[in-house]
């Protein structure tokens, strides 16, 4: 019999998009361990890891050949004699790796979120994540499970500043990030990236920093060179001056809606645009009631 206490810092939350609530409970259940068919057990869509080192995952291959599976992994039966992971997902890797039939399984009976809050708890307290691991992670908290940067700060020990800094990584496209990862860059080195604005830019700051293996440091000043010459540069400097231009016209056309819905509340209002060369002016008239 092996006892399992379920994680208590999820507590009560209601998904948006899937209207259902997910509740952490104080009270340990004890469930049996069985043998399952590893070709019966389906990956979790909540994991958070996506990049395994090949060194580790050969080595707990040849430690599960020698002394099979220590720790039995989570699942939870979907029907029809197919089961979905929790916990454990290296370990199921390693056992078909080495060619084992069935693993040792503690089966919970749990729904859709609860099972993805367990999934993302397990892998995001260990320390083996990659920082884009960790901010998919985090992103799925907040997105698909209403948790605020505070409440994941303080469930993970880590500052909100430092929570938010790894989620606006995912601003990244997914071929610029798996760039990163691929090749070991650091996290310092994917906050210099985002700093510039085109994605084609990025890729070839990239190509250099792997190529010359840059340290993030130099990769900063590879940035900072790149970010001054597309200011200087006439294709960028219409593009700024294209941005700013529906920027102002976004404005105009808000003032325009708030005057109209000024004028059917009953008051008499009116504004005038006068353009120069130095920008736009906006008058806005109201009548004394």
């Amino acid at each position: 019999m092996i006892n399992i206490i379920k994680f208590s810092d999820f507590c009560t939350k209601r998904s948006e998009n899937q209207g259902k609530a997910v509740v952490a409970s104080n009270k340990p259940e004890t469930l049996n361990t069985s043998m399952i068919p590893v070709n019966d057990i389906l990956p979790n869509p909540s994991q958070p890891r996506r990049y395994f080192s090949r060194e580790s995952m050969d080595e707990l291959t040849a430690s599960v050949k020698k002394f099979g599976v220590v720790q039995p992994i989570t699942v939870r039966f979907l029907g029809h004699g197919t089961y979905e992971l929790v916990s454990g997902e290296r370990r199921l890797m390693a056992s078909k790796a080495a060619g084992l039939e069935k693993i040792p399984a503690i089966i919970l009976s749990i729904n859709d979120d609860k099972s993805a809050l367990l999934a993302l708890s397990e892998n995001m307290h260990r320390q083996n994540l990659n920082f884009m691991e960790e901010a998919e992670g985090y992103n799925m908290l907040i997105s698909e499970y209403n948790f605020s940067v505070e409440e994941i700060s303080n469930m993970f020990g880590k500052s909100p500043a430092c929570i938010s800094g790894k989620v606006r990584l995912l601003k990244l496209s997914k071929e610029v990030r798996s760039m990163i990862v691929i090749n070991g860059l650091s996290e310092r080195h994917a906050k210099a990236i985002l700093r510039i604005p085109d994605e084609y830019v990025q890729k070839s700051v990239l190509d250099k920093v792997i190529t010359e293996e840059l340290s993030s440091k130099k990769t900063e000043e590879l940035v900072n060179s790149e970010l001054e010459k597309m200011r200087n540069d006439e294709y960028y400097a219409a593009k700024r001056e294209k941005r700013s231009f529906s920027d102002i016209r976004l404005f105009t056309n808000t003032i325009k809606h708030s005057v109209e819905i000024i004028k059917r509340s009953g008051v008499d209002a009116d504004y005038d645009i006068e353009k120069d060369e130095n920008g736009v002016k906006i008058t806005i008239s109201i009548a004394e009631s």
